[in-house]
């Protein structure tokens, strides 16, 4: 949102504004005009249009802002007037403040952080009916008309591919109503996905009163779709206008429920299924195979299921039959991301059964998984035609696919950080050149993400150790919890910080300082993925502290003395022990 300045800015336009318009200066507090009469004029859509222009242009949105609503309906429409163009609308809980609420009594809550209201759409304004207009109308009747009025609303949609490879559809448009869709979500997955939705019903997020995404809970990629909506969701409401609710809801059997748990004190989100969605979402994650294209022969290559039966049949996988099963699932629709995440998964399950990287074919996992990552942002920096990409034993030309969602930021960590510990430094200058814009509208992140990504970007190309520094800085001034707050704290800390801790003793030169740093890291790494639940479903990041493990390579490198019996650091990887053992 404005800076402090800036929204102090905005209320003094605001307020000189109505002076001169009507000859009285009222209240404003907080994010609102207060009015004498009681009347409450809310100024955050006002302050998201002036967020996006140049602060020259705000006295021209201050003032069509106010004449918009002042134009807008005042009531007083006939009975047919308001069945004719009444429209369910989802409003935040907390839409009618104090006394304000006594005027809309009858509102109904529909889920945590959610109230259902109508509203009279008509050309020039949209307006909240009170219980005045409901009573003279009667409320059945009007609910009834706004329901159908609803469903004829019209919205644009598309499919997308969520970072986690979770399958999408996103529904947008300049309507007010369109978030509101999900109160006919059926009717609204017919029009889009062209089928009813499943029965286990729908994952849904409500960022804005413009936006709205699904997920019909079908198989497996219901894991990742929550993880893609949960960080969408929260995204997008930040950036608003018109923002809703930072939650991810379940759409089952007509009812909306609020999956997502926050704390208010830390500000920090996490998802906390019901029993009933969770059993199912174990179900099917345990069910499905990572290849939609081939799902019996990748099955048997990349493993998905629960992670007990996965480190039972690690040493049972076949070398060749896994790398023939990565090489046709990249090739397949389901395209480099899905493979980068398979591959990931498949490395996890080899280091169930060799935490410290001693074998062959755990080796050839690791190369697997780093080659896709740099082959998934190889293909996302050409634009046109095809690239050529070494994945497992062959040489694949994929097609150039530009920016895709699924090359995001936290991709892009990955990516680096495998391609660190193989100490591939062609692909990591590759990494290093992609442009910082196409990960962050591949999905959106905490500032300090991108502050690290350029961090590492300059201390790899040799860049001007000042500017190593900057970045450096730049990336812990961010990532304190008040300023990352869409990042959950306990992770920031104890994970995401970490790698960033180290590269401030590696570029001082201090080695000491780096071997108390990383033991720290690693029992911070212990302390975060002790007794999480899903533990075992996150590839690399419980057996294998992947962001200090990577820091410890290039330490080694610098002849750091870095001891190879830590837990989490597989000592053959650290040590350089399979370099040169096959072609990458």
């Amino acid at each position: 949102m404005l800076t402090f300045p800036q929204a102090e800015r905005l209320r003094s336009l605001t307020a000189d504004h109505l002076l001169t318009r009507h000859g009285i200066r009222p209240r404003i507090e907080g994010d609102a005009v207060l009015w004498g009469d009681g009347r409450r004029s809310p100024l955050p859509n006002l302050a998201h249009q002036c967020r996006a222009a140049a602060e020259e242009h705000w006295p021209r949105l201050v003032e069509q802002h106010f004449t918009t609503l002042e134009n807008g309906s005042r009531g007083g429409e006939s009975a047919r007037e308001l069945l004719e163009g009444t429209v369910l609308r989802l409003l935040p809980d907390d839409a009618f403040p104090g006394e304000m609420a006594n005027s809309f009594r009858y509102t109904r809550p529909v889920a945590e952080g959610l109230l259902l209201a109508l509203a009279l759409d008509t050309p020039t304004s949209v307006r909240i009916l009170t219980d005045h207009d409901v009573a003279s109308v009667g409320p059945d009747q009007l609910w009834v008309a706004a329901r159908n009025n609803l469903i004829r609303e019209l919205v644009e949609h598309d499919e997308a591919t969520g970072p986690q490879g979770a399958r999408l559809w996103t529904v947008y448009g300049d309507s007010h109503f369109v978030a509101s869709k999900a109160l006919v979500l059926p009717e609204l997955a017919r029009a889009t996905t062209g089928k009813d939705l499943p029965e286990a019903g729908a994952l849904v997020v409500l960022p804005s009163r413009n936006l709205l995404a699904f997920h019909p809970i079908e198989d497996g990629t219901v894991v990742d779709a929550v993880n893609d909506l949960g960080a969408y969701a929260l995204g997008a409401y930040e950036d608003g206008p018109g923002a809703l609710s930072p939650r991810l809801y379940w759409w089952h059997e007509g009812q909306l429920t609020s999956l997502t748990a926050i704390d208010h004190e830390t500000r920090s989100f996490s998802v906390v299924p019901p029993p009933e969605l969770m059993e199912l979402m174990k179900k099917l994650h345990a069910q499905s195979a990572p290849a939609p294209a081939e799902p019996q022969a990748v099955a048997a290559a990349v493993p998905s299921g629960e992670p007990v039966g996965a480190e039972a049949d690690a040493a049972d996988l076949d070398p060749a039959a896994a790398a023939a099963g990565i090489v046709r699932l990249a090739q397949s629709e389901a395209g480099v991301a899905h493979t980068f995440a398979a591959t990931k998964r498949l490395s996890d399950v080899r280091f169930a059964a060799d935490p410290d990287g001693g074998r062959l074919e755990t080796w050839e996992a690791w190369v697997w998984a780093m080659q896709t990552g740099s082959a998934l942002f190889r293909t996302t920096v050409a634009t046109e035609g095809t690239v050529e990409c070494r994945i497992a034993d062959r040489t694949l030309r994929l097609p150039a696919t530009g920016p895709v969602p699924g090359a995001d930021a936290r991709a892009w960590l990955d990516a680096f950080y495998l391609a660190a510990v193989c100490r591939e430094r062609d692909r990591l200058t590759l990494l290093c050149n992609v442009p910082l814009d196409d990960l962050r509208r591949a999905a959106f992140a905490d500032e300090y993400v991108f502050h690290w990504i350029q961090t590492l970007r300059a201390f790899w190309l040799r860049q001007p150790m000042d500017d190593v520094v900057q970045h450096l800085i730049a990336t812990m001034e961010t990532s304190h919890p008040d300023v990352a707050t869409r990042t959950p704290g306990d992770f920031l800390n104890l994970i995401d910080y970490q790698p960033a801790a180290l590269m401030h003793r590696l570029i001082a030169g201090d080695r000491d300082a780096f071997t108390t740093t990383l033991a720290e890291a690693l029992a911070h790494h212990e302390r975060y993925w002790s007794d999480r639940p899903d533990a075992g479903t996150t590839a690399l990041y419980n057996r294998i502290a992947l962001g200090p493990l990577a820091l410890a390579c290039l330490a080694y490198d610098s002849d750091f003395p870095v001891d190879d019996t830590s837990p989490y650091l597989p000592k053959h990887l650290l040590k350089r022990d399979w370099l040169g053992e096959f072609p990458t």
